[in-house]
């Protein structure tokens, strides 16, 4: 196998996990974050249905 040969291997090899890796994100389910005023994640389904994932609670400077 000459050099050329090699990196045209290489580069395909590349270029086909780049598209298997593009195709994988596309297919994966857009989370509604933030969406009617929650700062995270609500679960939907399972036995912790109701509770927030990564709730982002922002204390007010101004609260006392």
């Amino acid at each position: 196998m000459n050099r050329f040969e090699y990196l045209h291997k290489q580069y395909r090899e590349a270029k086909v996990i780049e598209r298997k890796v593009k195709a994988l994100h596309k297919s994966r389910p857009v989370v509604d974050v933030n969406a009617n005023g929650t700062q995270g994640y609500v679960v939907k389904n399972g036995p912790n249905t109701g509770k927030y994932l990564k709730h982002q609670a922002v204390i007010h400077p101004n609260s006392a």
